[in-house]
C-alpha cells in the first residue's frame, strides 16, 4: 500500500511506461538523502567528542605539568611513550596550545594572550627545566629580596649543570649563567611559581655570591649598594655572612667584604674585625671588569680610583 500511494503520488501525471522507474528513483533518492544526514550528523559529533577528548587531555596535562610542559610530563600525564608524547606535543604546538621553549620543553599559550606572543610570564620557572640542579642569585635574587630597586632583564643562576657559555636566550628570556659544584648547594630557599618550585638564594648566600664573583652583582657600585642594604634590613646577620664566606672558600671575599662593609659599618664593628682575620696572603680585584689602579693595603685589594678616593675621604 505504501508503495503504491508513493507511486501515485509521485507519477500521476508520467506517462504509462515511466511510471514505475520514476517512482523508484524518488524513493531510492529520498533514502540517500535521509543516511546522508544521518552520516552528516554523525560526523559532526565525532568531531565534538574528538575536540572534547583533546581539550580534556590537554587539561590533564597542565594539571599535571603547570606552567612548564615536557615530553615526559605528556608520557606520564597521558599514558604514553615518548615518541607519541612528541606527536601530540607537535600537533598542540601547531595548534597554538603550546610554545615549543627548547627540543622538548614547552610552555602553554595562555588563553588571553595575542596571536603571535610568545612571552613566558614568569622566566623563572624555566630555570629547573632549562637547568637542571640550578638556582637564582646575584642581582635577581637582589630583586627579590628587595636589596635593590634595579631591575635587570636577565636571571641570574648558577648551575650544577657544566656551562658552555654565560649567555642563554629562551624565546624572550635572557639568563645569565655559571656554574657551581655540587658541594657548594647552600643557602638556599624556595619560590612557589604555581606548581614549580624553584631554588633561589637566600639573602646571605645572594651578598657572597656577589662577592665570590661581581658579575653576579652587575658591578662593584651595586653589590655595594646591595651590601648595604642588606646589613640595614632584617635578613642581616654576620654570622650567617661569615660561615658562608668560609663555606665558599675564597679569600678575596673577605678582602671584597670589609673594603665594602666598612662603608657602612663603624670601625669596630665585629663583622669588620671578622674579615680582618680572614684575609689572605696577595692582592684581589675588587672587580676584575674594572681598572685596579688603587691599592688598598689594609683590605690587599685592587680598587678603581673613585672608590679608592671615597674610601679614603672616610
Amino acid at each position: 500500500m505504501q508503495e503504491c500511494a508513493v507511486h501515485c503520488l509521485t507519477n500521476r501525471w508520467a506517462p504509462a511506461g515511466r511510471q514505475f522507474r520514476l517512482s523508484t528513483l524518488r524513493v531510492r533518492k529520498t533514502q540517500s538523502f535521509h543516511e546522508n544526514r544521518e552520516f552528516m550528523k554523525l560526523r559532526y559529533t565525532t568531531g565534538g567528542m574528538a575536540r572534547s577528548e583533546s581539550r580534556s587531555r590537554f587539561a590533564l596535562v597542565l594539571r599535571h605539568s603547570g606552567e612548564v610542559v615536557t615530553l615526559g610530563a605528556i608520557a606520564e600525564a597521558l599514558g604514553l611513550d615518548r615518541s607519541d608524547a612528541s606527536k601530540i606535543a607537535s600537533r598542540w604546538v601547531a595548534q597554538g596550545r603550546l610554545i615549543r621553549l627548547r627540543p622538548g620543553v614547552f610552555a602553554p599559550v595562555p588563553l588571553d594572550s595575542a596571536p603571535g606572543d610568545t612571552t613566558i610570564a614568569d622566566p623563572w620557572v624555566l630555570v629547573p627545566e632549562l637547568f637542571g640542579t640550578a638556582y637564582v642569585t646575584g642581582w635577581s635574587a637582589a630583586e627579590h629580596w628587595h636589596l635593590t630597586d634595579q631591575l635587570f632583564r636577565r636571571i641570574c643562576v648558577k648551575t650544577a649543570k657544566q656551562v658552555r657559555g654565560s649567555l642563554v636566550a629562551v624565546r624572550d628570556a635572557e639568563f645569565f649563567v655559571s656554574h657551581v659544584s655540587e658541594d657548594l648547594l647552600f643557602g638556599l630557599s624556595a619560590r612557589w611559581i604555581g606548581q614549580k618550585r624553584v631554588s633561589v638564594a637566600d639573602p646571605h648566600r645572594t651578598v657572597v655570591d656577589m662577592l665570590d664573583d661581581p658579575r653576579l652583582g652587575g658591578g662593584a657600585r651595586h653589590i655595594s649598594d646591595c651590601l648595604t642594604a642588606y646589613l640595614r634590613s632584617e635578613h642581616a646577620s654576620p654570622e650567617t655572612i661569615i660561615e658562608y664566606a668560609e663555606r665558599i672558600d675564597n679569600g678575596a671575599v673577605f678582602k671584597r667584604l670589609g673594603f665594602l662593609a666598612e662603608r657602612t659599618l663603624p670601625a669596630d664593628d665585629p663583622l669588620l674585625a671578622a674579615c680582618r682575620e680572614r684575609l689572605s696572603a696577595g692582592y684581589a680585584h675588587l672587580d676584575a671588569a674594572l681598572a685596579g689602579d688603587r691599592i688598598i693595603t689594609r683590605w690587599r685589594l685592587r680598587v678603581p680610583r673613585s672608590l679608592a678616593r671615597e674610601a679614603r675621604d672616610r
